[in-house]
């Protein structure tokens, strides 16, 4: 592709290597399968996913909203084959679970974004140039490799800790839990199978030959195992033989055990089952908007600011917000309580129309309303309509 075909020209020393939860070739991940394929993973992140996919990037300037025609067509149509909501979403799966995300951005001759992909690689090494400058070295799933420079990078991370530029994964807290719940599994399944296997030991009292044996076992499943409509309900033996039932035991690991497990895997991802499950309430919706959904969206907020606009033209006033009015949920009731707002000016008729009922603006609902009592006050404690009014009479 065009994007990957940068060129650089000073040679980069590697300083940090770093290896993704991707395929299970990799020696990486340790149990027998991919991470991504892990029911329990898939459910923790995709209620992060998909709500940060709902937000929308909106470039101001001042108290404008997208004065720049060529940025906001960025933001609303990235690149060729996917829309922001696509690219924030393919984003968060690898934030969260990898701890970092990196979002190339793609700049015309003048140093303007003109598109923005997604990088999902396999691993990657941190590079610094002699001169001090940081590259980063991506080999994709393909075994290609490609070198960028940080600057042309969004770069998201979590679990900021050890290292000074990326994020700590999740793999050695993920991992073990996850070997736990496949193990866990492949006993039920086990128990499963171990219900078919001998039920009955025919032990016969007298020496036979190996066929005569198969022979007389034959008989007795057909006689007495078999369901059929002359069944009788009971077998009968002769002193050649003692039929004993075979009681088959296999360990299954309680029920306890299993939710815990899957308990500490979501707690990890700072999720529930309220949210899992998507029948979280009100006050559990603003927890996890807090403490999950809006430190995303200042990182990207950040980030995309800082890969638009020069340093110069941040300080004018220009950034990237993403709202997140998708993401407000409330109770009716709640709702119907935010009317109040209206007349105080809080919020005009359009905004509380967007924010709390989800419609269209309408002509005219962008003015604010300001009841007669509660008036801004002026000097003396006199409200400035009243002063109006006793200064006409």
């Amino acid at each position: 592709m065009k994007l990957f075909n940068r060129k650089v020209n000073e040679t980069p020393k590697t300083v940090t290597k770093f290896q993704m939860i991707d395929e299970p070739s990799s020696g990486f991940v340790g149990f027998s399968g991919n991470v991504y394929e892990a029911d329990i993973v898939r459910s923790a992140v995709r209620p992060l996913a998909n709500a940060v996919g709902k937000t929308v990037p909106k470039h101001r300037f001042g108290d404008k909203i997208n004065p720049n025609i060529a940025v906001s067509m960025v933001l609303q149509e990235p690149n060729a084959i996917m829309s922001m909501q696509m690219l924030l979403e393919k984003t968060i799966w690898q934030y969260r679970v990898n701890g970092n995300a990196f979002i190339y951005v793609e700049k015309d001759d003048n140093g303007k974004p003109v598109a923005l992909y997604p990088i999902v690689s396999h691993s990657l090494e941190l590079l610094i140039s002699p001169s001090g400058e940081y590259f980063i070295k991506f080999v994709l799933r393909d075994g290609k490799s490609y070198t960028f420079r940080y600057r042309d990078l969004i770069h998201i991370r979590n679990d900021f800790t050890s290292n000074e530029i990326l994020g700590d994964s999740l793999a050695p807290s993920l991992l073990p839990l996850l070997e736990v719940v496949q193990t866990t599994d492949q006993g039920i399944i086990a128990a499963i199978r171990n219900s078919n296997v001998v039920k009955w030991l025919l032990k016969f009292n007298q020496t036979l030959r190996p066929e005569d044996i198969k022979e007389n076992t034959k008989q007795f499943v057909e006689d007495f195992l078999k369901t059929s409509e002359e069944g009788m309900g009971a077998a009968g033996v002769d002193s050649k033989a003692d039929a004993i039932q075979v009681q088959p035991y296999s360990y299954v690991p309680e029920k306890e055990q299993s939710a815990a497990t899957r308990q500490r895997i979501l707690d990890l991802f700072n999720a529930n089952d309220s949210i899992v499950q998507s029948n979280f309430t009100e006050n559990q919706w603003i927890a996890y908007y807090e403490t999950q959904i809006e430190p995303v969206l200042i990182q990207l907020s950040d980030g995309f600011t800082k890969a638009f606009f020069s340093r110069r033209e941040r300080a004018l006033g220009n950034s990237i917000m993403f709202e997140s009015n998708n993401l407000q949920f409330a109770s009716m009731q709640t709702k119907l309580q935010m009317v109040g707002w209206l007349d105080r000016g809080v919020m005009t008729v359009n905004e509380y129309r967007t924010i709390a009922l989800g419609l269209e603006p309408v002509e005219g609902g962008d003015m604010r309303l300001l009841r007669k009592d509660t008036d801004r006050i002026g000097q003396n404690n006199i409200r400035e309509g009243d002063a109006d009014e006793e200064d006409s009479a």
